[in-house]
Parts: structure tokens; sequence; C-alpha cells
């Protein structure tokens, strides 16, 4: 994004500046024509995914473009070994939590595993409760072809998709564990076909997960919808983290794609152990936090 003379960030929507104002200072939303708009125009989008309102609330007020309340919840939120247990009643409150917080941010609601795949009426009927319920403007859900169908009846049903394909988690056992997809020139044609077939179904973006550069690249290259990267490299139209990975929050092994902006587990650790400490010698709480 081009900086301007006052060095503030361009926004390639919402407004001026990346923490976007509409007149009169209500911030404006970033739509699913925004995201088509950015990939014409060459603008990055930046997503995080956010499970809580208060952390929507901060990437929000930060400029984020989108917030993903991925089934990554399982591991994050619940403490499961994997997404797969997941369920809709359990993402639910989240999402709705997310929405309520974000002004500007589209946000954009995870399908857990098992609540689309054994038809598009399912899916449909799924998509549905999501938007009734939380708040959300689109939903997201995993597979290329073989999800293509449900995608299509989800659209015409008047939800937005972001697909997802690539290394899919919900299929981490099929898959054979967390394995890099698109290698070769067998598994970059599959990437490009899967792109393709949720285009073809109306998918308004897709994410591309721990793929190669230079396949995501292609399929960049070969889609009018934006791409959105999950350790897929840099040449995709935007770039999507789970956020207590990017902020330090998660301990034990980082993906190798994932940058940490800050250490807030070591700090809140920190914090804990100084009030534990302050309780037990008496040092809080002092005079200055009594009530007279």
């Amino acid at each position: 994004m081009a900086a301007s003379e006052s060095g503030e960030v361009a926004a390639p929507y919402g407004g001026a500046t990346a923490a976007a104002t509409a007149p009169g200072g209500a911030p404006k939303r970033v739509r699913t024509r925004h995201f088509l708009q950015a990939k014409r125009d060459g603008h990055p989008i930046v997503g995080l995914t956010s499970y809580d309102f208060l952390s929507a609330q901060i990437f929000d007020r930060a400029g984020i473009d989108f917030l993903l309340v991925g089934d990554s919840a399982g591991n994050t939120v619940f403490g499961y070994d994997s997404t797969l247990p997941v369920t809709v009643d359990e993402l639910i409150p989240l999402t709705r939590a997310v929405a309520r917080a974000a002004k500007r941010a589209l946000v954009v609601a995870d399908l857990p595993f098992g609540s689309y795949e054994t038809n598009p009426r399912e899916a449909v009927h799924t998509a549905i409760r999501f938007m009734k319920e939380t708040g959300a403007h689109a939903v997201k859900l995993e597979g290329g072809e073989r999800s293509a169908e449900q995608i299509r009846h989800i659209v015409e049903a008047g939800i937005p998709v972001m697909a997802h394909i690539g290394f899919t988690p919900q299929s981490e056992h099929g898959l054979g564990g967390h394995v890099i997809q698109g290698r070769g020139e067998a598994g970059a044609e599959q990437l490009l076909r899967d792109a393709r077939a949720v285009e073809a179904a109306g998918a308004f973006a897709v994410v591309l997960e721990m793929v190669p550069s230079a396949a995501a690249k292609a399929v960049t290259e070969a889609l009018s919808i934006p791409t959105i990267s999950v350790g897929a490299g840099p040449d995709c139209d935007g770039q999507l983290l789970v956020w207590t990975d990017w902020a330090g929050f998660t301990t034990g092994r980082i993906p190798r794609f994932v940058k940490q902006y800050a250490q807030i587990g070591q700090a809140l650790e920190a914090a804990a152990i100084a009030f534990r400490e302050d309780v037990e010698s008496g040092a809080y709480p002092a005079p200055e936090h009594e009530y007279e």
C-alpha cells in the first residue's frame, strides 16, 4: 500500500488510512467486492484469525482487512489435538463475539468438519446458521473440486464463500499428516484444478495453505479471484496467520511460515508470576488499591 505525504498508509478501500473511517467518523466496512478490487489494484489483503471480542477489537482498530473465526479454535481455545472435534455449536458463540467487535473488518466463519461434507443441503443449512446466529459476513470451507458443489449452492443462497485448498487441516489424516501440497507437476496441476473449481463455483477468494511458492504464484496468476496465503509464499494476493502463533501466544512447534511479531505468552506468564509473588509477599494490594 502506498504512503501519503503525511506518512499514513493508503488503504485500497475503507478510507484514506489503514484504520479507515468514512465521513462522520464511522468505519467503512470491508466487503467481498473490495477483495476483487484489491487484487486488480495490487493491494495486499491482510487477515488474522480471532476468537473473542477483545482481540477482534484490537485487530479491527489496527486495520486488519478480514478476521477468520477459524476451526483452529479447536487447538487455541478448546485444547483439542486437532480441528476435527470442533462443532458448529462451539464456533457460533466465538463468531458472534468477533462479529460484534468488528466495525470495519470482514468477518469470515469457518465451517467445521462434518458440517458440510455430506451434501449441498447440509452445507447450505450450516452456512445459514452461521449467518443468522452470528452476524458473520461470509463462510469458509475446505476442499477444491470435492467441495465445488457445496460452494455453488451456498453462493446461490446468497452467502459469500471463501474457499480453502492445498493443505486442508480437516483432512490431515487422509493427507497423511501435515504434508506440503502442490509439489511436483501432478501436485501443481491438482492445485490449479481445485482453484479453478472453487472459482467457477462462485468463491470470492481462496486460501492456499502450505504449498510451494511457485505453485501458489501460478494459481494466483490464473485466477480472477484473490488468493490468500497461509504458508504459500509472497506472490499471493493476501496473507493470513493464526493470531496466537503470530503473537507468540502458543508454545512448542511453530510452522515455518509464521513470523512472530510479539511474545505475548512470555509477557503474560511473567505478569502472572509477578502478581503471585506480590500477593504472597503482601505487596498487593497496596494502600492505593484500597477504598476508604
